[in-house]
């Protein structure tokens, strides 16, 4: 039994209404019934999955059979045949099967009777069975039978934008008497998952600065180490490149917030230059070094970035933090102990896996605040990190967009996407920066924070500057200023009122 996953709760999904009931079906077995019905036996049998081909349609059949006992088979009709419907199947010899109808047999329900399911009224159910679409673009139908209430037991059909494996747990909303809206219980539990594996990575989490400042001071590395280490520190963008458009989102694309998604994609091959996956070229290099090393531990590592990050490495960072704060945005600088010297092995290692456990926590971030609200907005959000190189120093840019979009049918036509972007940085001799910007169609609303007085003054003497060369790029540029401080913590709600005042 499996549950449904997914944070965008399912569209309103309609009950289907049956076509009429079918003669007896003369059908054709792709696998043989031996040992499940002897020629002339009979079985009580319901259609659970119908698969359209090009003259013909792909059933499968669960059987009931003696002492309680269900089985399924597959078969082959020239005819269409009822999702749900139920017959009484015989072997008539071979690869045949005749399925006549079953008299007496409850039809699955085409509407909901409200005197029993008002609405409003929420419901659990299975997924029993499911029919693909017969054209391109069609509508999936589901059959669904429900757990609970007056109506437990009862077979619905359901027609659905989506498909759902069968078994799966769903809750639904009845907004009508052919009307479900389903409710996504299974994207909050993994959304509780997401949670509690963000707590723990951001308890191991430590500043990507910090281990490239100790690559900088290591001398003596192994060759295999000194050469991850060199390929690593290659994968830096200087702070200018940044302000080519193309550049900026080749760095985002590398950034590590991707790598498992391109591994899906490409079969299990990770981008050469994805700063993830060059941690963990890094880790795999360094842990095999460490003395008293295992050889499993060697051969962990050469299994390169597939496995997960060694246990050795995740017991050495301890407990670098409380959990508490796991989601405000920018993630604080969070530095191991002082250094002594040149760093060694060990201290390299615990640096690296510190530096892809922040990675990890940007990642999980992001899918934490990706959701649909209960009023239909969906927001999708990614946050990452990007080290660059700022002359013979290396800092890093903290980076977080959301886009917003309105997905309930009546206003997704009229409603433009809305993006909000942060940036948080400390950039030498400015001090701690935070921009905070949004932006729907082509108006602009920014806000920028420098926690140096002096910096704050000079940004907002460069603003009628910054203004002219937006307004230039073809942008409506409402609230722009730059305040001292940091910006408050907690819902960014603070700049959309603003701008909704602008606009109104």
């Amino acid at each position: 039994m499996t549950e449904i996953r997914g944070n965008t709760p399912l569209n309103s999904t309609t009950l289907a209404r049956a076509a009429p009931a079918a003669a007896a079906l003369a059908l054709k077995l792709l696998q043989p019934a031996q040992g499940l019905l002897a020629p002339g036996q009979q079985a009580s049998a319901e259609v659970v999955e119908v698969r359209p081909g090009a003259n013909e349609f792909h059933i499968v059949l669960r059987l009931s059979l003696p002492g309680g006992r269900e089985a399924q088979l597959s078969a082959r009709s020239s005819v269409p045949v009822n999702l749900g419907g139920g017959y009484v199947v015989s072997v008539l010899s071979g690869d045949r099967l005749l399925a006549a109808p079953q008299a007496g047999a409850r039809p699955p329900l085409e509407r909901l009777d409200l005197s029993q399911l008002p609405i409003g009224t929420q419901i659990q159910a299975r997924v029993a069975g499911s029919q693909a679409p017969t054209e391109a673009g069609g509508s999936f139908r589901l059959l669904i039978s429900l757990l609970d209430g007056p109506l437990a037991g009862t077979r619905l059909l359901l027609d659905s934008a989506r498909a759902l494996p069968t078994g799966s747990l769903l809750t639904a909303q009845v907004q009508g008497e052919q009307l479900l809206r389903f409710v996504p219980l299974g994207g909050r539990l993994d959304q509780l998952a997401v949670h509690q594996q963000l707590s723990s990575q951001f308890a191991r989490q430590g500043s990507l600065a910090g281990l490239f400042a100790a690559l900088q001071g290591s001398g003596d590395l192994p060759d295999g180490a000194q050469q991850a280490a060199a390929q690593l520190r290659a994968l830096l963008p200087g702070f200018d490149q940044l302000g080519d458009p193309q550049r900026l989102a080749q760095a985002l694309a590398k950034s590590g917030l991707f790598m498992e998604a391109t591994l899906a994609a490409q079969g299990g091959h990770a981008s050469a230059d994805d700063l993830k996956a060059g941690l963990l070229r890094l880790v795999s290099q360094l842990l095999p070094n460490l003395p008293g090393s295992t050889p499993l531990a060697s051969a962990q590592a050469s299994l390169g970035f597939g496995q997960a990050l060694p246990a050795f490495a995740r017991q050495m960072l301890g407990n670098l933090g409380q959990t508490s704060r796991a989601l405000d945005f920018p993630l604080p600088n969070r530095l191991l102990a002082a250094l002594d010297g040149e760093p060694d092995l060990e201290t390299l290692l615990k640096l690296a896996a510190a530096a892809i456990a922040r990675l990890q926590s940007h990642q999980l971030s992001s899918l934490a605040q990706t959701q649909t609200t209960a009023d239909g907005l969906q927001l999708t959000t990614w946050q990452t990190e990007l080290p660059l190189r700022n002359g013979q120093d290396i800092t890093t840019v903290q980076a977080w967009i959301q886009r917003e979009e309105d997905t309930t049918s009546e206003a997704a036509e009229h409603r433009e996407t809305l993006w909000r972007l942060e940036l948080a940085f400390d950039l030498a001799p400015l001090g701690p920066l935070q921009v905070q910007a949004q932006l729907i169609g082509r108006s602009l609303s920014s806000q920028l924070w420098a926690e140096q007085r002096d910096t704050a003054r000079l940004i907002d003497a460069e603003l009628p500057q910054l203004r002219a060369r937006l307004e230039q790029a073809g942008l409506v540029v409402g609230s722009l200023d730059c305040r001292e401080g940091l910006p408050a913590p907690g819902p960014r709600t603070r700049l959309e009122q603003r701008y909704v005042d602008e606009t109104a």
